[in-house]
């Protein structure tokens, strides 16, 4: 896969193997000479130590978005803020921006796409007059693929489902549809390949296009229900959603046909098997109570979910009992 630099009205991307360990320079060539930086030790290990030496090194805490943006947001300056790390260390990030009124350079490393939304909740007792969009992009292909298997797997479905929403919302649009097909279609086949020989550049690059799609289009049920279940029941967020994406998808064929026949293309599948080619990218079946979900956090599930008026994002929304029957098959 080929680097290239993206301008994109505010926001620049910067896409190519070694953007990581290049990070510093990067930085200060588009003008990030002084920065709070956002990270995890696990994230640190792979990075250059230049990133440290610029500024204050703030470890996230383990948790929600809104729980650990108010965790560390008062020795944040906030003005602007570099995230190492996973979605939640880079919604974190703008979190305490959205407040601090600061702007958020994003270093992914998993599949996740929140270097790509201002999708991300707000700290806990905090405003903002508008959610934040990183302003600068450095993907790295290696530092984004890099996970054990099948953790990667799990981020790249929770990557999948970003596209998948897209194609199906009041929001969708032709550019949203090309980004999340053709992000679609370079997960699959990367997935596809054996992880030795595996072109990382194509999955990161399909996590991207998803992103950027459902960033455009918005969401609607697979996120309501996945995002509820993490919340509620505390079960781990790309595991979650590759467990609920095969039934989600499966409720989504009747309500949106030629979306979900044009996702299945992108897979390589048949509309009918939509379910069976998710779970085998996936790596195999999951079920919620393998991740932690006990029984009893279900009901408040169906609750909370039916209340969310993102779930009207859905072609004719399903009730409650449908949502049970969903979560009742991934459990």
């Amino acid at each position: 896969m080929s680097d290239f630099t993206w301008k994109d009205a505010e926001r620049l991307v910067i896409f190519r193997p070694g953007a990581l360990p290049d990070a510093p320079a990067l930085l200060r060539e588009h003008g990030w000479e002084e920065f709070d930086l956002l990270s995890t030790p696990r994230a640190l290990e792979g990075a250059p130590q230049q990133l440290e030496a610029v500024g204050s090194v703030h470890d996230v805490p383990p948790g929600g978005v809104p729980e650990a943006a108010k965790a560390i947001m008062g020795t944040v300056r906030g003005i602007a803020m570099v995230a190492l790390g996973g979605g939640r260390v880079i919604d974190t990030a703008k979190a305490i921006a959205a407040v601090h009124g600061g702007r958020v350079c994003a270093i992914p490393t998993t599949l996740s796409g929140a270097e790509m939304t201002a999708v991300h909740r707000l700290p806990d007792g905090h405003e903002a007059p508008r959610l934040v969009r990183p302003a600068l992009v450095l993907a790295d292909p290696e530092a984004m693929t890099g996970l054990p298997e099948e953790r990667l797997r799990a981020s790249a479905m929770n990557a999948l489902a970003h596209g998948a929403e897209a194609l199906y919302t009041p929001l969708a649009n032709p550019v949203a549809e090309m980004a999340a097909l053709r992000g679609a279609e370079l997960i699959a086949g990367a997935l596809d390949q054996d992880r030795a020989e595996r072109d990382r550049g194509a999955l990161a690059l399909g996590a991207i296009l998803c992103a950027y799609a459902v960033d455009s289009a918005g969401f609607a049920v697979h996120h309501v229900l996945c995002q509820t279940i993490v919340r509620v029941c505390g079960t781990p967020h790309a595991e979650t959603y590759a467990t609920v994406l095969p039934r989600s998808m499966d409720a989504m064929r009747e309500r949106a046909p030629e979306a979900i026949a044009s996702l299945a293309g992108a897979l390589g599948t048949e509309p009918e098997r939509i379910s069976e080619r998710i779970e085998a990218l996936g790596g195999g079946p999951r079920r919620l109570s393998e991740l932690g979900a006990g029984p009893a956090c279900r009901a408040e599930v169906i609750e909370v979910a039916g209340q969310r008026e993102q779930l009207a994002m859905t072609p004719n929304p399903p009730g409650r009992d449908e949502l049970r029957a969903i979560l009742e098959s991934a459990w």
